[in-house]
């Protein structure tokens, strides 16, 4: 109730506008969270206790921006939205956006979650004061509260200027329940000193940009509609008055309900405004108000005005009518509201400035007694109460310790800390302090902090300077921190040092007394400190320090000293420090206005034994003595100094003060330069290092192959990971069954030899002749790791090919005797029928089925004549001899009896009806006429191995089918033998030898889509020492003799270099970056191709003819070109797209698929943009990202549906579409499939997650989880690059790490879009 006093004690006394105490409370004090200084920066994403509703939508993080905005993402970099209109392409609540800028200390920015009894009470008083009927029963379970306090706009600083004195304050208030939400803009009297901003890039032009104050919908990159919005104030006329007048009828209060996906809604328009001829506030969202609305402030409207409790008595009652009969006075002693009266009475025997509800109102001991320590007693006032410690205890009442007693803290210390060029990083690592009362002494133990950060925290005094003015040993008419304090406090501390300008941040916060009265506490480091060398000592002499203190504040600065020893050698340094601490002590305390604390003792050591940090202190806290070291006015600290950046301000005795270059600088004019270490020779870089100049001082960087040693200035070579598959370490199977893989980090991968199965660990043997590999009058053995083929006796070949021998001599069997060796099964029987030859081996005319009665007549070939077939039990056909019936050939036969696949190890699903010559011979090059597939057959009729080609592809040159063409090669024969082992479709993790057209095995080899490749002899054995890992692909010479005379290339074509490559896309150009490993090779980076007018989004590689396809929204098309210089763009795409986004080619399929978010389809085509079809145009509102696994002819793609996104699957073909991502996804833009991990991945600008799950929704885990603003990604080797909005460039992320490994940034800047890997070969696909 006191807050509630304050706030309506404060109004008044101004009169007609807001005073900062109407603000809702906030600080560090009330457990605020503080947004890093600087001029663009972004808290991160606030996980709400509950989700509020938010433009009818759902939100469950909310983040604080400098530039005087919230958003339910994170921002963009602010040249994307700070300086232009509204709408915004996010989600915004802005109550001041412009470009404001926190450096230098020019103001805070605080923000927090609340639902507080007190922070809702106040919320909902101004919220019923907007809405006096709507939300008469509205109840707020939560709060979030974002302040901007004593904020400066950004300004370009030069030797002659110096920063505005104009600030800003302001505050944004987003209260919510399970069904509604509502925004409150809070505006205090002179919170507004300035009204808009420069644009950073406007040059030498004088512009000011007026901020804008409202509310963005965030769906401008939405190409079906124009993003909505509702805009307050975007004129300076509109701005000026946002602190004098209201929608409530408070100054300076706007409220407005923000949970409807349909408007903003206003408040003062159910009456609340005192003025009748007020305009109404109901106006649609996508009208722009061009000015702040005006109710009148004449007559202010209480309710809301003073938001109290609604169970207190005296709660004012929303009234229709009432409002406009409310009146205001200069100088008044009470107010009135209809019939509901709230007395304000003055307390003329304590504070004139202090207002009271009548008593059956006001917080009184009787009531929270329990609030006080047991060891105090409580103490009522005329505007509330408070607690005071007993004697012999001291403490701030709510917390009381025993005088002179031996106390304890007990706490955590986390921080990330750069000391010289290393970055260190720890957390809740322990502290613990031991206190001795009776004389102030305070002793404080960190251990954990590695190294080297422990030993350069060594000067950092004031992480236990804390402990000592806490309990300094109090003087008479003093009071030490706990006194004033209690238990529950921030501390905030910067310290810089010199001479290299290093900045550390301290952040201590007490989080009351334990068990046994053991103080906690929580501290976070951050920043920089100086390297200090092993085997130092840090002397710190004895100080004198003044604290200010205020109600709620305890402020203090000064120049510290301290020596470095270091055997005889001694140098003395020195920080400036600032601290501020912050409290919530009693309003009715009387505080000095400032005290000194004296350090007699000071000592810092650090024990690498048992790797502990000390601090050690004696203090005592007494009256500021006239005499005293006060920094407080030293033009040093007060600023009014007139050295010039970067010359240091060195305080003298008194007032006076020298101006001294800090080392790195030296002195020129009135003010410093940077000496240039680098140039001057005056580095102390040791070799193999690179010496980089920075302002005032440099940067020893390691050469490739060197690490920082332990000075921070030598080099020492890597040492090189052992290899485990060197020394035994690995736990792979044995060698005969087994290969370890080395992965150059010290760890290595196992990986089963052909012929066994298993995970490298565990192999067994695989048993080939389970499928029958072998000829069929063959005898299959197998062996570890392999198999073997026999002929049976009596037959001849190599076992893959068997034929019947005679008297030892190999004879051809003829068409009836092989089968009746071998007799197949054929319908409409259900066992294999074996066929009557005559003496010469041909088909007798009559066939007859043993077993069922069945009778035909055949031909010459053994094909039955269509008509002749009878019953069982009838009279067998009168069939003539073979001569006498017109004889049709195999082909002939084929043709008029098809079969229902045709030959080969891959089947197209449908009848082939093959192509026969004038003779009735099977011409020699076959295709399918639905499929496209094409293949070489031979005189038989039976496709030839290693010749097939896919749809779309160049078909086989095959030669005349003569009886005496070569007989298959062992290449060809194994291959074979492995496409029918294998069913005839591979799988991409099954090995098929390749084979050349002369049947040879081509010089490399690779396996499956695994990515491991390989050389091999002549034989087809692999040359021991070749194999390589994926993205890489080893040097193999070919193992036969080339041709005399090979074609010369063409003179204007230049390949593309070898090894792989990234290609992305950035507005009007492609950009080309290779690869080195996987490093990113930036000083080779180049554009591609310029394409003048387009937006180039999506992009994806074709492998097979070395083409690039990308869509273009600008053009509103797709393209494609080829790699080699001077190659045209061709459009295949030019009509019936909107908005193409995402891209994917299928190498194997020859074909493209897309995205469009303007039609919300899904589409695919030919590569050549034929064959044209939607796949879906149903259940899509944003789809984006589009990715396909041609092995297995899987579709994936993204919606990033800010309702419901979703990443769904189909097959290529549109079939079972199902969802298989939908939960904990917020902005899914970047969507990958990883051929050689079989995993899906995708980048999230909503969740800042980089995920993978397996193709079947499974197995989901979370890569990284700290993005900025990825839009596309692409997987190789056992890295991810993706492009991103915040950087403007192309990231690498380790898989297995998750870490951030690289970046590339190229030098024009702008959004990037697309990205996609070109390999050397097609992954999962080589022929």
């Amino acid at each position: 109730m006191r807050a509630v006093l304050e706030v309506l004690a404060a109004v008044l006394a101004v009169g007609a506008a807001l005073s900062r105490p109407g603000l809702l409370p906030h600080g560090p004090a009330r457990g605020d969270a503080r947004l890093r200084p600087g001029d663009d920066e972004s808290s991160p994403g606030v996980l709400l206790r509950r989700a509020l509703r938010l433009y009818g939508r759902a939100a469950r993080r909310l983040y604080v921006g400098t530039n005087g905005v919230i958003s339910t993402q994170d921002f963009p970099r602010e040249t994307q939205y700070v300086d232009d209109d509204f709408p915004t392409d996010f989600p915004v609540i802005a109550p001041f956006l412009a470009d404001l800028d926190t450096s230098g200390d020019r103001g805070n920015i605080y923000y927090r979650q609340d639902d507080s009894r007190e922070a809702l009470d106040q919320a909902v008083g101004y919220i019923q004061a907007g809405f006096p009927r709507s939300a008469a029963a509205f109840v707020p379970t939560n709060a979030f509260i974002a302040t901007w306090e004593d904020v400066g706009a950004y300004q370009e600083l030069s030797q002659d200027s110096e920063p505005s004195r104009k600030l800003n304050t302001f505050q944004a208030v987003i209260a919510y329940n399970d069904e509604d939400t509502y925004t409150i803009f809070l505006y205090p009297n002179g919170g507004l000193q300035f009204l808009g901003t420069r644009p950073k890039e406007s040059y030498n032009v004088q512009l000011e940009l007026p901020a804008r104050v409202g509310f963005s919908w965030g769906d401008g990159d939405d190409p079906k509609r124009d993003g909505l919005f509702h805009s307050l104030a975007s004129s300076e006329q509109a701005l000026r008055v946002l602190e004098r007048e209201s929608n409530t009828g408070i100054p300076g209060v706007w409220v407005f309900h923000v949970g409807s996906a349909e408007h903003v809604e206003p408040g003062g328009g159910e009456g609340a405004s005192p003025n009748p001829g007020t305009a109404s506030y109901t106006h649609p969202l996508s009208s722009h108000a061009s000015t702040a609305q005006r109710p009148s402030h004449g007559s202010p409207v209480l309710l809301g005005f003073v938001p109290g409790r609604r169970d207190t008595q005296g709660w004012p009652q929303p009234g229709g009518d009432a409002a406009t009969q409310q009146s205001h006075s200069a100088n008044p002693s009470s107010y009135s509201s209809g019939q509901h009266g709230v007395g304000v009475e003055e307390d003329v025997h304590f504070n004139p400035d202090v207002f009271t509800y009548s008593a059956a109102s006001k917080e009184t001991c009787a009531q929270h007694h329990g609030r006080c320590s047991p060891h105090a007693f409580c103490t009522d006032y005329a505007a509330g109460f408070c607690c005071h410690c007993r004697a012999t205890f001291y403490g701030n009442g709510r917390q009381c310790l025993p005088e002179g007693a031996v106390h304890r803290l007990n706490g955590k210390v986390s921080g990330s800390l750069r000391v010289g060029q290393a970055s260190v990083r720890f957390q809740d690592v322990d502290l613990h302090a031991y206190i001795v009362g009776s004389d102030g002494r305070a002793y404080t133990a960190i251990s954990g902090v590695p190294q080297p950060a422990a030993r350069a925290l060594l000067p950092l005094l004031p992480l236990g300077g804390l402990f000592a003015w806490l309990f300094a040993l109090e003087e008479p008419g003093s009071e030490n921190g706990f006194s004033i304090t209690g238990a529950e406090f921030t501390q905030s501390l910067e310290v810089t040092f010199y001479p290299g300008g290093e900045t550390v941040q301290v952040t201590q916060t007490a989080e009351g007394l334990g068990p046994d009265n053991y103080l906690s506490l929580r501290t976070h480091i951050q920043g920089e400190v100086p390297f200090l060398p092993e085997n130092v000592t840090v002397h710190i002499t004895p100080y004198r320090e003044l604290y200010s203190y205020s109600s709620s504040a305890v402020t203090s600065s000064g120049q510290r000293e301290y020596v470095v020893a270091a055997g005889t050698t001694n140098q003395t340094l020195s920080y400036h420090l600032r601290q501020n601490i912050t409290f919530s002590g009693c309003p009715h305390s009387r505080l000095p206005a400032r005290q000194q604390l004296s350090v007699a003792r000071a000592f810092a050591l650090f024990d690498s034994h048992e790797h502990v940090l000390r601090y050690a202190l004696a203090a005592r806290i007494g009256p500021a003595r006239d005499d005293a070291e006060n920094p407080g006015v030293s033009p040093c600290h007060d600023g009014t100094h007139t050295c010039e950046a970067p010359a240091r301000c060195r305080p003298g005795v008194g007032t006076e003060y020298t101006c001294e270059c800090a080392a790195g600088y030296r002195r020129d004019g009135r003010g410093c330069r940077d000496v240039d270490e680098c140039a001057e020779g005056l580095s102390q870089c040791g070799p193999f290092s690179v010496c980089q100049n920075v302002p005032g001082s440099h940067r020893c960087e390691c050469r490739s192959g060197y690490r920082p040693a332990g000075d921070g200035q030598q080099c020492v070579p890597l040492a090189p990971a052992s290899d485990p598959c060197e020394d035994g370490r690995h736990p792979c199977a044995p060698g005969d069954r087994a290969r370890c893989l080395s992965r150059g980090d010290g760890r290595a991968t196992c990986e089963c030899l052909p012929g066994y199965t298993g995970d490298g660990i565990h192999c067994s043997d695989v048993d080939e002749c389970a499928e029958s590999p072998c000829h069929p009058a063959a005898i299959c053995y197998n062996t570890p790791g392999s198999f073997s083929c026999r002929c049976r006796p009596g037959y001849a070949g190599d076992g893959f090919q068997c034929t019947y021998a005679v008297e030892g001599n190999p004879q051809r069997l003829t068409p009836c005797q092989h089968e009746r060796m071998y007799p197949r099964e054929v319908p409409p029987l259900g066992d294999g029928h074996v066929p009557q030859c005559d003496e010469q081996g041909r088909y007798r005319p009559l066939q007859c089925h043993g077993s069922s009665g069945h009778c035909w007549c055949v031909d010459a070939a053994g094909q039955e004549i269509a008509g002749t077939r009878t019953a069982p039990g009838t009279t067998p056909p009168r069939c003539g001899s073979p001569e006498s019936i017109q004889q049709l050939t195999p082909c002939e036969h084929a043709r008029m009896y098809p079969r229902e696949v045709p030959p080969g190890p891959s089947p197209v699903g449908d009848g082939h009806v093959p192509q026969c010559d004038e003779q009735g011979r099977y011409r020699p090059l076959q295709c399918h006429g639905s499929s496209g597939h094409c293949w070489c057959v031979d005189a038989a009729g039976q496709e030839i191995a290693g010749t097939r080609t896919a749809p779309g592809t160049t078909p086989p040159r095959c030669g005349s089918p003569e009886p005496t063409e070569r007989p298959p090669s062992m290449c060809e024969r194994w291959r074979q033998s492995l496409l029918e082992h294998y069913g005839g479709s591979p799988r991409g993790d099954q090995y098929v030898p390749q084979c050349d057209p002369s049947g040879d095995f081509t010089p490399l080899q690779c396996h499956g889509d695994s990515g491991y490749c390989w050389c091999v002899e002549q034989s087809g054995r692999e040359i021991p020492g070749t194999r390589s890992e994926p993205g890489t692909t080893p040097p193999c010479l070919p193992s036969v003799a080339p041709p005399s005379v090979r074609p010369e290339p063409r003179p204007d074509v230049s390949p593309p270099a070898a090894g792989t490559f990234l290609l992305y896309a950035q507005g009007q150009q492609i950009g080309y970056l290779p690869l080195n490993g996987t490093r990113l090779q930036k000083e080779a980076a180049k554009t591609l191709l310029s394409l003048h007018g387009s937006i180039v989004v999506g992009i994806d590689y074709d492998c097979r003819e070395k083409m690039i396809y990308w869509t273009d929204v600008a053009g509103r098309s797709i393209s494609r070109a080829g790699l080699e210089p001077g190659s045209e763009p061709e459009t295949i795409i030019s009509s019936g797209l909107i908005s193409p986004e995402g891209l994917a080619v299928d190498h194997l399929r020859r074909a493209v698929f897309w995205t469009d978010s303007g039609l919300d389809r899904i589409e695919r085509a030919r590569l050549d943009g034929s064959e044209r079809r939607v796949l879906f145009d149903t259940d899509l509102v944003n789809p984006r990202a589009i990715a396909v696994d041609p092995v297995r002819g899987n579709l994936y793609w993204t919606d990033w549906n800010r309702e419901a996104p979703k990443i769904e699957t189909s097959t290529v073909n549109g079939a079972n579409r199902r969802v298989l991502v939908h939960t904990d996804i917020g902005l899914p833009n970047g969507l990958t499939f990883d051929p050689f991990s079989k995993l899906l991945c995708w980048a999230d600008a909503g969740t800042k997650h980089l995920e993978c799950t397996f193709p079947d929704g499974t197995g989901r885990r979370v890569i990284q989880s700290n993005l900025n603003y990825p839009f596309s990604i692409i997987s190789y080797a056992n890295h991810f690059y993706h492009t991103d909005w915040r950087r403007d460039g192309v990231i690498a992320v380790n898989k297995e790490t998750g870490a951030f490994t690289d970046e590339y940034l190229p030098e024009q800047r702008s959004h990037l879009y697309g990205i996609t890997a070109v390999y050397p070969y097609c992954p999962g696909a080589r022929k």
